[in-house]
């Protein structure tokens, strides 16, 4: 009996340590999110560019960082959601924010299932070389179907309408602000949820030895078809609140380079770990923006530089190694 009070006092007590830290990163989130405000109030669009890459990064990270799985093509579900919402107001006349948002999802969700249940049939170097071939295909479907997705001219004629009838996207972009922010603590709550959940935790078994999994009963690749397909609808939200912000969809949306860029954020800030997601977005393009304003013709080689210097002093991330780094000491004072 005593045995298992004991038990049951331990997982309360993990429970109440996970809701004070996701209370703590939603302070944090919020926090960060009032100084850029306050500090760029006349740069609005980079910060609301910020989330929807940020929402990107979160999505990349749920295949990559929590099941291992190595891609390059993450582009191509960010894209599918934003072209989904573009199409959806400028050939249908359906301009309500919240049902553009609906159209990104089933955008993302249903490019993710197309690339999981392509690239999840090879391993390694394969796999990495089958999502850039389905970047490029998604990229080159764009370009060639000019007549809905405006090719290389970009689709435009996105036209909003107020969020819930009242918050009109006004010139100095406050309203796309707020509601992304509100798009991204929402999706930030829901994924806290799921990779602590049996089906996050699965999904994490899968990384470490997937012959084990499937040892014990379990479906390896059904799991990471699910996880891909979340996966989507996570990005298919970033593109959505792309294409409401901005009002255009371009090809550069599904661009390998856009891939690339997010894989690089992600190692930034550190794998397996949304605050690492979130932190190495951060990080990246508020670098490049100062580093590209200040000197615009050797900005490359100042980003270069700083990415070895995180790959070779912090393997695990900016984030992730500050994260260890005061765990140990929590672990020596104890």
């Amino acid at each position: 009996m005593a045995l298992v009070l004991n038990n049951v006092n331990g997982r309360l007590q993990q429970r109440r340590g996970y809701v004070s830290r996701d209370l703590a990163g939603i302070m944090v989130i919020i926090a960060v999110a009032a100084i850029g405000y306050f500090a760029f109030p006349d740069n609005l669009a980079l910060l609301t560019r910020m989330i929807t890459i940020a929402l990107l990064v979160l999505s990349l990270d749920l295949v990559t960082g929590y099941c291992g799985v190595a891609t390059l093509g993450h582009a191509a579900l960010f894209g599918s959601g934003a072209y989904a919402a573009g199409i959806l107001s400028a050939h249908y006349g359906i301009n309500d924010p919240l049902l553009m948002l609906l159209a990104g999802i089933a955008g993302g969700v249903a490019s993710g299932l197309l690339s999981g249940a392509i690239i999840l049939r090879a391993h390694g170097l394969p796999q990495l070389v089958l999502s850039i071939a389905l970047i490029h295909l998604f990229h080159e479907f764009a370009n060639k179907a000019s007549s809905w997705t405006g090719g290389s001219d970009g689709l435009s004629g996105i036209a909003p309408d107020p969020v819930l009838g009242f918050f009109e996207f006004d010139l100095y972009g406050r309203t796309a602000f707020f509601f992304g922010m509100t798009l991204l603590l929402v999706v930030f709550v829901l994924l806290r949820l799921l990779v602590r959940s049996p089906f996050g935790m699965l999904c994490r078994a899968i990384k470490q030895d997937p012959l084990r999994v499937r040892a014990m009963g379990g479906s390896p690749k059904g799991a990471l078809i699910r996880m891909y397909a979340i996966s989507g609808a996570v990005a298919g939200v970033g593109g959505a609140l792309n294409a409401i912000s901005t009002q255009v969809v371009g090809l550069d949306s599904l661009s390998f380079t856009q891939s690339a860029e997010a894989l690089v954020m992600l190692v930034l800030g550190g794998t397996g770990s949304l605050f690492g997601a979130l932190s190495g977005t951060i990080i990246f393009m508020l670098f490049e923006d100062y580093v590209s304003a200040a000197n615009p013709f050797h900005w490359l080689t100042m980003v270069g530089a700083l990415l070895i210097a995180v790959v070779l002093f912090a393997p695990k991330g900016l984030y992730g190694t500050a994260a260890n780094f005061i765990d140990r000491r929590r672990e020596q004072r104890s």
